[in-house]
């Protein structure tokens, strides 16, 4: 038993310093992002300035686009932390999209130096940083699983087929919003603030406006459009 327990101790000191390592030069790489730029900043620079290895660097991250994925992921888990005492309290539509976005805001701020050098990398459309690759899906697929929440713990009521789309459209209209935070250079962000606050009240608008039942073949007009892009 205690050979046995020996054991698990090394296992779980090793792994406790393979997660501290890992960390370290994800951090580290982010930092010399945003004093270098992403293009100027090279896998060797990363593992020197971390201290370790440039093997050791390449073991945990194959690549600076892979650091960028962790990037991603890390960012996502801080944003769906930011955002739970909004959507635990909030059942009001628009609340709890306005939180979530400016929640979003809120967790890449210390990024946004960086944001536009990275941008012209991500905006390629074959990059393995654009948030429509496949090596980017866990992110996505975890973002539109947080808009998913937004809408079903909210007080909308909406046709089955559009409340089933609707988490993926908000996702691309926060793609769109990070397009224009990437480019925003106003006090506090407050252009890119001004967009959330005055654009999310009127898409609350027009989703009421689709139970309107006047309206309900342009709503599946919209589905069958949204779908067939998908195909």
């Amino acid at each position: 038993m205690d050979e046995l327990t020996t054991l698990t101790d090394v296992t779980e000191s090793a792994t406790s310093k393979g997660e501290q390592t890992r960390e370290l030069i994800l951090s580290t790489a982010l930092r010399l992002f945003r004093e270098q730029g992403y293009g100027k900043t090279t896998m060797r620079a990363i593992a020197t300035e971390a201290g370790v290895s440039v093997g050791n660097a390449y073991y945990y991250y194959g690549s600076k686009e892979h650091l960028m994925q962790a990037y991603y992921d890390h960012l996502q888990v801080q944003h769906v932390e930011a955002v739970e005492s909004v959507l635990a309290t909030e059942k009001a539509f628009v609340p709890r999209l306005t939180g979530v976005l400016r929640a979003w805001l809120e967790v890449s701020a210390p990024y946004h130096e960086f944001a536009g050098t990275f941008f012209k990398t991500a905006a390629e459309p074959k990059s393995p940083l654009s948030p429509f690759s496949d090596q980017s899906r866990p992110a996505r697929e975890a973002s539109v699983e947080l808009f998913r929440r937004v809408v079903e713990g909210s007080d909308l009521k909406l046709p089955a087929d559009l409340k089933a789309e609707l988490p993926e459209l908000l996702w691309l209209m926060q793609m769109g919003i990070v397009l224009f935070w990437v480019h925003d250079d106003s006090k506090d962000l407050r252009r890119t603030k001004a967009l959330i606050d005055r654009s999310v009240p009127l898409v609350d608008r027009l989703l009421r406006l689709t139970r309107i039942p006047g309206v309900r073949g342009v709503t599946n007009d919209l589905v069958g459009l949204i779908r067939s892009i998908k195909s």
